[in-house]
């Protein structure tokens, strides 16, 4: 494969999975502020199923060599440390 191609796609894969990880962010901001506790299953069931699923496109990234592994592993990172500072914030109310 071309390079520019292989770099445009990586740069693709990415901006996907930032995105991804940012509409999952949204959604547990949404739930914590209208829906639900930290403490509720439900919320504990989305996210446990967001992150699952976001885990599971990054492996499927990696494995097609879009993306490096620690790219991935940061990208996840990153979201659970929000989604700390969130529970922490919900917390504190």
């Amino acid at each position: 494969m071309d390079i520019e191609v292989q770099e445009t796609y990586q740069e693709k894969a990415i901006m996907q999975l930032q995105a991804d990880a940012d509409k999952i962010a949204q959604l547990i901001k949404v739930q914590m502020d209208n829906l639900t506790m930290p403490q509720c299953p439900l919320y504990e069931e989305v996210l446990d199923t967001q992150m699952y699923g976001l885990s599971r496109e990054i492996d499927f990234a990696v494995k097609l060599g879009l993306i490096e592994r620690d790219r991935g592993k940061n990208i996840l990172s990153a979201l659970e440390k929000e989604m700390n500072i969130l529970h922490e914030l919900s917390v504190k109310k």
